[in-house]
């Protein structure tokens, strides 16, 4: 075992623990009271992002609710590094949005095109008047539905507030590109992100992160109560799918959202009746795809809030990258063979992902096997057999298809999406959304 190895597991436990993230938010926020500053939000926001639009239009709403001071910055695209399928990327975000929009009431619709470049930039020229302005949250939500319903509609002079000027594109070009370099100083890299006293909240999905930590403040305004988008809880009792469809759970045993998620697929199947089919992938790290490391970072930190909110264990980790990830893939068609697949996948992940377990290691593989019921012999034998390389690039080539590729990813029938974060959507496709319990948006 390789000192990395030995001392990885320690190091990491302590830096996404719950302890040290509440210990850095008060550290903050006594740091701020010393200031004498009140509460300061940043938000960036890419104008062509749909994520950005579904953001802009509940920014009246999240100023309604909470003492905040709002800092808006409008950004570019996020860079290549951070985004190696920008094409599938663009596409998605698309879908994607107008499925949260009908998830949650709100107002976005997939044209299936993006804006052209002229009525972006036009958007942009505005925006960054509206910033100027001191009116950002009045009206970017106006644009935003403007610039993806009706780009001849950015023309109009009847914005909130009264008519806006746009300011010069050179002044624009020059916002934007300070606004990219601040946010890649600040440690992020995409746009319909807040950023508050040290910590990034992307999108609808971490708003609720956001909001719990002002109102463990005192930052809430009067009358506001719960939150503004929960996250949707699991479905807890029996409930047969409607047809015997099965849950194609594209992973990755490297993937930390893979981890957590693991568990909740699981049992949703149980609960459902609906079999879970393994469709393992290659981490995009061993498929020649970059991995900045501001986006390492937050993944890590977000997956660990998640984790927490869901209660299911994650930090002490030990990164299965490499040999590790080969030797776990290379098991898993034995386990599916015993009937033991799901068992085998999530001891891997909870042992590489919670428990600090070098799956490179015979050692460790071995506890990872056992504990799945898998006899440690065969298992020595199976990593003999390469053929799972063939399965997961025949699985990767299927996910690319359905318009998905990164994991976890999910497809039900008709149904495919991305994301740990939804699987609300997965349990929807199964069992309807007229059974699926969900707070409204406060």
């Amino acid at each position: 075992m390789s000192l990395k190895s030995l001392l990885m597991p320690t190091i990491a436990q302590r830096m996404l623990s719950r302890e040290r993230l509440l210990a850095l938010r008060a550290k903050a926020d006594k740091a701020r009271r010393a200031r004498g500053e009140g509460h300061v939000l940043h938000y960036f926001h890419q104008v062509d992002d749909p994520y950005s639009a579904l953001v802009a239009g509940i920014l009246p709403r999240l100023l309604s609710r909470y003492q905040v001071a709002l800092v808006p910055h409008v950004v570019g695209v996020p860079p290549d590094s951070a985004a190696p399928e920008r094409d599938k990327l663009v596409a998605y975000s698309r879908r994607d949005a107008a499925l949260l929009a009908r998830h949650w009431g709100l107002d976005f619709a997939d044209t299936g095109r993006q804006p052209g470049a002229k009525a972006i930039h036009q958007a942009l020229c505005l925006l960054v008047a509206a910033i100027q302005a001191g009116r950002f949250a009045q009206v970017a939500g106006r644009l935003s539905q403007a610039l993806w319903a009706d780009p001849a509609a950015l023309g109009r002079t009847d914005w909130p507030g009264g008519p806006l000027a746009p300011v010069p594109p050179d002044d624009a070009d020059a916002h934007a590109t300070h606004a990219d370099g601040l946010r890649q100083r600040m440690g992020h890299y995409l746009g319909a992100t807040f950023f508050y006293e040290g910590e990034w909240y992307w999108g609808l999905d971490r708003l609720y992160h956001l909001e719990q930590r002002l109102q463990a403040l005192g930052a809430q305004r009067d009358g506001a109560t719960g939150l503004m988008f929960p996250p949707d809880a699991d479905l807890a009792a029996p409930m047969p799918a409607m047809h015997g469809t099965p849950i194609d759970f594209f992973l990755s045993l490297r993937s930390p959202y893979t981890a957590i998620v693991a568990p909740r697929v699981f049992q949703l199947g149980r609960l459902t009746g609906a079999p879970v089919r393994l469709r393992y992938v290659l981490p995009m790290a061993m498929r020649g795809l970059p991995v900045p490391r501001e986006k390492r970072m937050y993944i890590s930190l977000d997956t660990a809030r998640e984790a927490h909110a869901r209660q299911i264990a994650f930090g002490r980790l030990n990164d299965p990258l490499g040999k590790p990830t080969e030797r776990g893939m290379g098991l898993i068609t034995l386990a599916e063979r015993m009937g033991k697949g799901q068992e085998y996948v999530a001891s891997f992940l909870r042992g590489v992902w919670s428990e600090g377990i070098d799956a490179g290691a015979d050692r460790g593989l071995r506890r990872i096997a056992e504990r799945a019921g898998l006899p440690w012999d065969a298992a020595q034998s199976a990593l003999q057999d390469e053929s799972w390389r063939t399965v997961a690039e025949t699985n990767r080539a299927e996910m690319f298809s359905l318009g998905l590729w990164g994991v976890p990813s999910f497809r039900v029938g008709e149904v495919s999406v991305w994301g740990q974060d939804r699987l609300w959507a997965v349990q929807e496709a199964l069992v309807g959304p007229a059974q699926a319990t969900r707070k409204q948006p406060a």
